[in-house]
């Protein structure tokens, strides 16, 4: 199935940062840490991704409540067509998308990915199945913004796994 979007269907407002979290983990509190990867996170990022990894700094949110984690975000930003685009993406505790959120979008607003199209990343892991045209329909008229968005997504789940297992002190 192909998303057709016209000009005028998609609503190209976006929702702040800090909205977003506050919906995604109700009663949360949210630590932001400022990580950098280390080159082996980065390759192995990408290499798990199959997307660039440009920067080794990473700002992750913490969700916490009573003591627990309940969840992390990242923001992802980078370039859809010429302009950039800032992506929210809030997972569960598992690692599993949450939600998908534009932060942040300077190209034209017809080729703005609309919410409805964002939710078919709710609760998708890094498979090689999380892509365009398997289990992500693509979008006619705005390839390259749907392209940027699964990019961005396999990229977060990736430097994910990757903290995580640092974190955990697990090697993949």
């Amino acid at each position: 199935m192909i998303l057709l979007l016209s000009p005028g269907a998609v609503d190209a407002q976006t929702i702040s940062r800090d909205e977003a979290l506050a919906s995604a983990y109700p009663g949360a509190s949210i630590r932001t840490e400022q990580l950098f990867l280390t080159p082996l996170q980065q390759k192995l990022a990408a290499d798990a991704s199959g997307a660039e990894v440009g920067s080794p700094f990473v700002v992750r949110y913490l969700a916490t409540r009573d003591g627990q984690v309940v969840g992390r975000a990242y923001v992802d930003t980078h370039t859809v067509r010429t302009k950039k685009e800032s992506l929210l993406v809030m997972l569960g505790p598992d690692g599993r998308v949450k939600r998908v959120e534009v932060v942040a979008f300077l190209e034209p607003a017809e080729f703005h990915a609309p919410d409805a199209w964002l939710r078919q990343y709710t609760d998708r892991t890094l498979t090689p199945d999380l892509a365009l045209n398997r289990a992500i329909r693509p979008m006619a008229g705005a390839t390259l913004t749907a392209r940027a968005t699964n990019n961005a997504v396999r990229r977060v789940l990736a430097i994910d796994q990757v903290v995580q297992a640092t974190h955990t002190g697990s090697h993949q």
